[in-house]
């Protein structure tokens, strides 16, 4: 069968520095026809949008024709920015799902770099995604990517998430058709980690983020960059995942592998972790039973700690995999784990 066209959607405001984004896409795609670049510009930014034109037809430059304020409740004055990038979103899917009739999209900011496989990845991860209902996106992103926790001989290793991580993620015209009619005016991304959106579904996220952000200065006024976000690896070693079978992934499959995994990994206390003992266990396992526990341990080891609904950061069922002092950790709740819990917040 002809190879799907599959294009980036890139969104993109007052930052001139969207060359970057633009420079490494443009570098890295296999092909124009089948990746077509879509720039959509919000903002009216003039700087900016000569960048882009600078591009000629190698993208497409649309632009988001409303650029007027939205009336927000006073306490939200402060936030006008969240609602603009809500009304761009909506504006510029729309324009990709319904103007131009495309059947899938990768969406990436104006502030993120992409790896050498970054199309790769997507190109093989659409088929999994078609085929596995329990999915509803797939990311490039690892919320726990930090370089120091992630075992960057493994870049091919991928996982199923109940968190949505956003930041270059790919989804289908059926999953916009669900979520347009009742899109949100701000917070669009939290808005996605709800329960009544997520719906029990997941994302596939990779061990090695296949993006990294390079945008301190935005709407968030840099949080969690300089804690997190600037340390994030950024894989460098092209993985063939059109090559791989990525059947592992379907809801079945890998729960019939990764749970036995984590739940057979012995236990061990944090003190045991920081003080790097009982190295010879290999894998290991912290369990924790309440929110505050998982906060205190996922402090304490260097993790996000911050739930969204209740769903931890790059976690499933309530599991967060990630590397601590070359070895890995399964941060997990007790194996009769029920569900999460959206009032730990």
């Amino acid at each position: 069968p002809a190879a799907p066209v599959l294009p980036v959607l890139v969104l993109a405001c007052d930052r001139s520095t969207v060359r970057r984004c633009l420079d490494k896409l443009l570098r890295y795609r296999p092909s124009a026809q089948r990746f077509p670049v879509i720039v959509s510009q919000d903002c009216g930014h003039a700087e900016t949008a000569r960048v882009i034109a600078s591009y000629g037809d190698a993208v497409a430059h649309i632009r988001q024709p409303d650029l007027s304020d939205i009336p927000v409740p006073p306490e939200h004055r402060k936030f006008q920015g969240y609602y603009r990038i809500a009304r761009h979103y909506r504006w510029a899917l729309g324009q990709v799902f319904r103007a131009r009739g495309h059947r899938a999209a990768i969406v990436v900011e104006d502030d993120l770099e992409v790896a050498p496989d970054f199309f790769e990845y997507f190109e093989a991860a659409l088929p999994l995604l078609r085929a596995d209902r329990t999915l509803w996106c797939v990311s490039a992103w690892n919320d726990n990517g930090r370089e120091q926790m992630v075992d960057a001989s493994q870049a091919e290793l991928l996982y199923r998430t109940d968190f949505f991580p956003g930041l270059g993620w790919l989804l289908l015209d059926e999953l916009w058709d669900e979520l347009e009619p009742k899109w949100p005016r701000a917070f669009w991304d939290d808005w996605m980690r709800q329960p009544e959106q997520r719906r029990g579904r997941s994302c596939v996220r990779p061990e090695v983020s296949r993006t990294v952000t390079f945008g301190r200065k935005g709407v968030s006024h840099g949080q969690f960059f300089d804690q997190y976000l600037k340390f994030i690896k950024l894989n460098d070693r092209f993985v063939p995942f059109t090559r791989l079978d990525l059947s592992y992934l379907k809801k079945d499959e890998y729960e019939r592998s990764f749970l036995p995994r984590v739940y057979s990994a012995p236990e061990v206390r944090v003190e045991e972790l920081q003080g790097n003992r009982r190295r010879e266990l290999g894998a290991v396992r912290l369990q924790y039973s309440g929110r505050d526990a998982f906060k205190a341990f996922a402090k304490a080891l260097g993790l996000m700690d911050d739930l969204k609904s209740g769903v931890p950061r790059a976690g499933y069922r309530g599991i967060v995999s990630f590397v601590y002092r070359g070895r890995r950790v399964y941060l997990a709740p007790p194996q009769d784990w029920t569900g999460y819990d959206p009032t730990w917040s």
